[in-house]
């Protein structure tokens, strides 16, 4: 759902369950996060901006 969050996980060779482990969450919240079932705190789209190392602004990364 989250393309330009997809594209750089891809671009980083990141899987889902990479990512969630980078950010103390379950794959299953990963899961739902990324096809917009939960919503994203403010931290975990912090440390993604930062994980990603991006100048790219938070509705970059997190546009639907």
């Amino acid at each position: 759902m989250f393309q330009n969050l997809q594209a750089e996980m891809a671009r980083r060779n990141l899987t889902g369950r990479d990512l969630a482990k980078m950010l103390g969450i379950t794959e299953v919240t990963m899961y739902n996060k990324m096809n917009g079932l939960r919503e994203w705190k403010l931290k975990e789209m912090e440390q993604i901006k930062g994980i990603m190392e991006t100048e790219e602004p938070f509705d970059y990364l997190f546009k639907r």
